[in-house]
């Protein structure tokens, strides 16, 4: 069993950088996840664990035997170097980036929710273990977080080991829901706004916006009919992760 007592040790330095730069994990194909449960969620899965570092205590899943390259203890003085967590909890891993592209093509008969520069992690993060939980495809478009920060990873609960997620670009999009032939409805207000209640989301494409401009111009252009979500006058939005909450339990009645 491999020990590593120094804070320097190269793979730390390694594990460090994936941590603090997305230039690095995507030069690199390695992104940085931290906890027992990602690493359960990931052995659980298959993902392709490239290092692994653990303190006393903390159980292995069995899965992973003979199935980690580098595999290290350390103390917990190298942990808390190492993890981007103010407590860490034992376990920091490495695993190689996912092929996370632009879809081939969409299912006609799917539901997809689009993200429209959805800047913090952690929404992202939240919106995609969400839309799991209610059988929703997410597609990122350009200017959205990193699908591999560390924030958007643990808010994620281990979403990206069994999830599809597509990243693309607006004319990709439509083009994609035009042969599929699923309409485009955006969270927004405009004068043709509907009350989600009346609108059918079963097959469909739902986007919503960032956390502080809402969708941009390009979107709501593209958008075949927006829809809002009713809530009482004195409030004037809901954040990225809650409406889009909202949008996915509404569209998911009756299914579940």
């Amino acid at each position: 069993m491999e020990m590593i007592t120094s804070k320097t040790n190269s793979l730390c330095v390694h594990l460090r950088k994936l941590t603090s730069s997305r230039s690095y994990r995507e030069e690199t194909g390695e992104f940085l996840c931290d906890s027992p449960k990602l690493l359960r969620e990931a052995a659980l899965w298959g993902a392709p664990v490239q290092a692994l570092l653990y303190t006393e205590g903390v159980e292995l899943p069995p899965e992973l035997e003979g199935r980690v390259p580098r595999l290290a203890k350390v103390s917990e003085s190298v942990m808390r170097s190492v993890s981007p967590m103010e407590t860490p909890q034992g376990a920091v891993f490495s695993c190689r980036l996912p092929d996370c592209r632009r879809p081939e093509r969409l299912e006609p008969d799917g539901r997809f929710l689009v993200l429209d520069g959805v800047q913090d992690p952690g929404n992202v993060g939240t919106i995609l273990r969400t839309a799991d939980a209610f059988g929703t495809t997410v597609v990122l478009l350009p200017g959205c977080a990193d699908l591999y920060n560390p924030k958007t990873l643990r808010a994620g609960m281990g979403v990206h080991f069994r999830s599809a997620i597509y990243r693309c670009t607006l004319p990709e999009l439509t083009a994609f829901l035009r042969e599929a032939g699923l309409p485009l409805y955006g969270a927004a207000l405009r004068d043709d706004t509907a009350d989600v209640r009346e609108v059918d989301l079963r097959r469909c494409a739902m986007a919503v916006g960032s956390e502080g401009r809402g969708l941009s111009a390009e979107v709501l252009t593209a958008c075949d009919r927006t829809v809002r979500i009713p809530m009482d006058p004195r409030c004037e939005s809901l954040n990225a992760a809650s409406a889009a909450a909202v949008l996915l339990w509404e569209a998911a009645r009756g299914e579940f």
